[in-house]
């Protein structure tokens, strides 16, 4: 199947695929609105946490790649794809392009952010991370948040998505101790694409579902 109903009813899938970790102790991290609208049914399933750790994409003029990935903490993480002499390169030609374009990107998320559903290293310590996505181009966005992961001490990383690029998943097998993809596409059109009903909630409601689930937990 390339085409899902929802966003809930990929959720529910890939929550069908994850009941061996009912029991133990886990948290979900959502890297998008969407990805909280696949998340939060794993998360109601498993009963844990539910979280945001938001990314965006930094690229330079002109150009299709992605050079950076930075999360809503300002962290940065470049494209492996370039070698170290070629980012340096780039960083060096175009380093205040790339200081504004952090700045921008780091004033959307935030403002996108407002108080609800941001992430904890406290509450991700010791517990099995659940990454999730709602659908990945490049795999980029999970790349930047193995980066956020890697100083916090966590039993396992499981980076879940309903479908992928074969690109993506190349670079996700690297990434994750267990990997879930319901479907690997030679080329993702667009996310909204693989869905039937595609349009998301504003995002106020998406940061009470994370609430909700919050409640719940505790």
């Amino acid at each position: 199947m390339h085409y899902f109903p929802s966003r809930q009813v990929a959720g529910e899938l890939i929550a069908d695929q994850l009941m061996k970790y009912r029991y133990e102790d886990c948290a979900v991290v959502a890297l998008s609105d969407g990805g909280v609208m696949v998340g939060a049914q794993v998360a109601a399933r498993l009963h844990c946490l539910l979280s945001m750790l938001l990314t965006a994409d930094i690229k330079l003029l002109n150009e299709t790649d992605v050079l950076a990935e930075i999360d809503h903490f300002g962290d940065v993480t470049y494209n492996d794809m370039y070698t170290a002499g070629e980012l340096e390169e780039m960083q060096a030609e175009n380093f205040n392009y790339i200081e504004q374009q952090k700045m921008q990107r780091l004033f959307e998320m935030n403002k996108l952010l407002g108080q609800g559903g941001v992430i904890s290293a406290d509450l991700l310590r010791n517990r099995n991370i659940i990454v999730v996505s709602d659908g990945l181009i490049n795999g980029f966005s999970m790349h930047a948040a193995a980066e956020y992961l890697k100083p916090i001490k966590t039993k396992k990383v499981i980076m879940v998505t309903p479908f992928a690029s074969v690109q993506a998943v190349d670079k996700l097998h690297i990434l994750a101790d267990e990997l879930i993809c319901l479907n690997v596409l030679e080329d993702v059109i667009s996310i909204n694409h693989y869905y039937e009903e595609n349009a998301l909630p504003k995002h106020e409601k998406i940061v009470g579902i994370i609430e909700d689930i919050i409640l719940h937990w505790q």
